[in-house]
């Protein structure tokens, strides 16, 4: 049996049919010159053959009786390609906005627990005459870096793909059933290693917790022990800080690579964080048109990857910090800067205590009371009365940068469809792919009906911080210059919508899309939206 780690199984006792814990992606693809045959069907032979270069596609959950520790992952021999894998033709027109709609919509389905927890759509009708591909995955099952390496399993490099050397024969059918008592005594000699391996991290741990939580002392030698200020500690509430539905909306945007590189080398910045910027000044935009930008910064919760180099398994290695995303600043550079100076404090103290992150712990007699408790936190609609750690998930998936195929169809883009959770009705989720930055926003229809209208101020952030670092190539140390204090900055006006992009499909959106004229300004909604 193959048992859950800690963090793996959290995913699960955490789902709920409003806050569904499966992981996406949806592609564009280009089939190849004067193909004529049954796509689907070359899709499901295709798959066949490398169902078991991935454990992801041929293990199943076996439960614990009472959910009184967490399932074991274990082999189903039984695997219907049927369901697994399944056809969608788009209505006409095909447009861009339906294909997302329709991501959307199947992105907020539970995936069904007695199978293996993953399904793949073929989209067609797309009237560029591309196929889309979206899949999902179980978050139990792997995080985005597993993700990348489940597709280099799938992927090729070459249209006519490569020899799949074939599985080896079984030497017989396992139809055997685990008993209850053989569950239970796997659970518990499981949960007992669980325990040891606690105990001997505990030395770490509390070395970790000490950097973490001691104060530094101040240039007289002492450590302030005044506790923070809790207006400080949480994030401003806005509309998009609430209990979430099950219902989605979907956009995805893309940047070319070179351009956010450029825009990192100029301004002396990584990349991450001009992905974080550009998110920044686009929520900036998006809360200003509706009159409700808060005062104080947002916040962002960014996952961390805990994983060491080389590192391919398919589970979860992740740990998750807040940074700032400055909003509180009017100027793109300025908040571009504040945010480096945030993402180096971040990683600083991530290098301290990173290695003492436990991503295994014991959970026995828990799981039953975790997802009850869980359940009743979303129903409850308590996210629309407690105040917000984070205000929105940002997360960057380093991604493959050579041309890829499915099926011999050429992969055109790469955007992942994330999770959004309650008091956090938003997820962006960065991924690059063959000189390509594709963005995936995700989020609950109830709170962000508009997503698309967020998605284009991106692009139209994204060309404001290329314009600005590209002017600094006169005067490079612009950048050095001392950040404005909120209190001194000029107050913002709301700024008129960001223009929509009509690119092609394929693309789905360029950054190079002509400035449109400024729409009407908006008349403020409500804060909560509920």
């Amino acid at each position: 049996m193959n048992h859950l780690s800690g963090i793996d199984a959290a995913f699960l006792h955490l789902e709920s049919p409003e806050m569904p814990m499966h992981v996406g992606s949806l592609n564009i693809l280009e089939l190849p010159p004067g193909y004529s045959g049954d796509f689907f069907e070359n899709v499901k032979k295709y798959l066949a053959e490398r169902l078991h270069t991935a454990d992801v596609f041929t293990r199943k959950l076996a439960l614990m009786p009472f959910d009184l520790a967490d399932p074991v992952w274990v082999e189903d021999d039984d695997i219907d390609l049927d369901h697994h894998i399944r056809h969608i033709t788009l209505p006409k027109p095909g447009s861009n906005a339906q294909l997302q709609q329709y991501v959307a919509r199947l992105h907020s389905t539970l995936l069904d627990r007695s199978r293996p927890l993953w399904e793949f759509f073929i989209i067609d009708g797309l009237r560029s005459g591309e196929v889309a591909l979206y899949t999902k995955v179980h978050h139990a099952r792997l995080d985005g870096q597993a993700g990348v390496a489940l597709g280099r399993a799938i992927l090729d490099t070459e249209p006519s793909g490569r020899r799949v050397k074939p599985p080896r024969p079984k030497l017989r059918r396992n139809d055997y059933q685990l008993g209850v008592a053989e569950l239970l005594s796997a659970a518990a000699t499981n949960t007992a290693r669980q325990v040891v391996k606690l105990v001997k991290a505990l030395p770490s741990l509390a070395a970790a917790a000490k950097t973490t939580l001691l104060p530094e002392k101040d240039e007289n030698g002492r450590r302030n022990w005044s506790l923070p200020n809790s207006a400080d500690f949480f994030a401003p509430r806005t509309s998009i800080n609430v209990a979430i539905t099950n219902q989605r909306r979907f956009a995805a945007r893309t940047v070319p690579l070179a351009e956010v590189k450029e825009i990192a080398k100029r301004t002396g910045t990584s990349l991450n964080d001009v992905v974080m910027a550009t998110v920044a000044g686009a929520l900036r935009d998006y809360f200003n048109s509706h009159r409700e930008l808060p005062e104080k910064p947002l916040l962002a919760a960014v996952p961390v990857s805990l994983r060491t180099a080389g590192d391919e398994s398919a589970n979860n290695q992740v740990s998750m910090v807040r940074m700032t995303l400055a909003t509180d600043l009017p100027e793109p550079l300025q908040r571009l800067k504040r945010i480096a100076e945030a993402s180096v404090e971040m990683k600083a103290m991530m290098g301290k205590v990173k290695s003492a992150i436990p991503t295994d712990f014991p959970m026995l007699a828990a799981p039953w009371l975790l997802s009850g408790l869980a359940s009743l936190y979303g129903r409850s609609r308590l996210a629309n009365v407690i105040p917000p750690i984070a205000n929105v998930i940002i997360s960057n998936v380093p991604g493959v940068q050579t041309q890829l195929y499915f099926a011999g169809a050429k992969i055109i883009s790469y955007y992942p469809v994330s999770i959004p959770a309650h008091g956090m009705a938003l997820n962006v989720t960065v991924q690059s792919y063959n000189g390509r930055l594709d963005y995936g926003l995700i989020g609950c229809r109830r709170a962000l009906p508009d997503i698309a209208d967020l998605a284009d101020s991106l692009l139209a952030e994204h060309r404001k911080l290329l314009e600005v670092a590209r002017s600094l190539e006169a005067a490079p140390a612009a950048i050095a210059a001392p950040v404005a204090s909120a209190a001194t900055a000029a107050p913002a006006a709301a700024k008129p919508r960001a223009p929509r992009s009509k690119a092609k499909l394929s693309v789905v959106a360029s950054s190079k899309a002509p400035a449109a004229k400024p729409a009407r300004k908006r008349a403020p909604r409500a804060a909560k939206a509920a």
